[in-house]
Formats: structure tokens, sequence, C-alpha cells
């Protein structure tokens, strides 16, 4: 799932994702996020921090939080800088990545996350 108000930055995402093969549903706000997210859930969250309404940490705050959600995989993919990222982890962010994005890097960090999920929950189907 990408969670991205900036549709460019989405329809990028989503392009490099399904050419390897991922189902993806968007979110361009927080609200619509969780609602998605409460009706079926992902393997993975591309969450940006700057989105309107509910903002990327307050997302990750509570599906971090919220013991139906908190093995949900999270990606930080921003522009704030590394100065966002000691904090992102400390709320539960599995990876940070930065934009701009290259296709290679964005895919070896959604493997990377994946791999690390056990292998009970299943081969990962949706983002």
């Amino acid at each position: 799932m990408i969670v991205e108000d900036h549709p460019t930055m989405r329809e990028a995402m989503r392009a490099v994702l399904e050419q390897s093969g991922f189902a993806i549903r968007e979110a361009a706000d927080g609200k619509s996020a969780l609602a998605q997210v409460a009706e079926r859930k992902p393997d993975v969250i591309l969450l940006d921090l700057n989105i309107p309404g509910m903002s990327g940490e307050e997302i990750l705050r509570t599906l971090k939080g919220d013991p139906q959600t908190s093995g949900i995989k999270v990606i930080i993919v921003t522009a704030l800088g590394q100065d966002a990222e000691k904090k992102v982890r400390e709320l539960g962010a599995d990876e940070f990545f930065m934009k701009p994005f290259s296709p290679v890097g964005i895919l070896q960090t959604v493997d990377r996350v994946l791999a690390a999920q056990p292998a009970e929950d299943g081969p990962p189907t949706e983002q």
C-alpha cells in the first residue's frame, strides 16, 4: 500500500512495484489509509510523513499501537531528511527511505522488509 498525497510520486512508486509483480493499493491521506487497512491489511505500507489530515507519524503511531495492525511492515518514504529517521524508528517504522527514490533502491528496501516477515504469515501478496 502506498500512502502519499502527491499523485506523481504515488504513480511512480506504483509503476516500479507493479512491474515487479506487487498488487498495490493507494491512499492520498491518513483517514483513507486507515480505512483501507481496516478493510484489508497490506503486507507493507510505504508511508509519506507529510500528508493531509493525519500526519504519517500519527498513522505510524496508530498502526503500531493497535495489536490488529502492529505487525504490518511500514517503510517511511519522505523528503524530510535524516532528522526524522530516529523518531519514526522509535515509533516502530521498519525502514526509512529518502525521496527522491531510485527504482532499484525502493525495490530492494521493500524486498528486505518483506524478507524479515515471519514465514507463518505466508508469502507477500499486496502492498
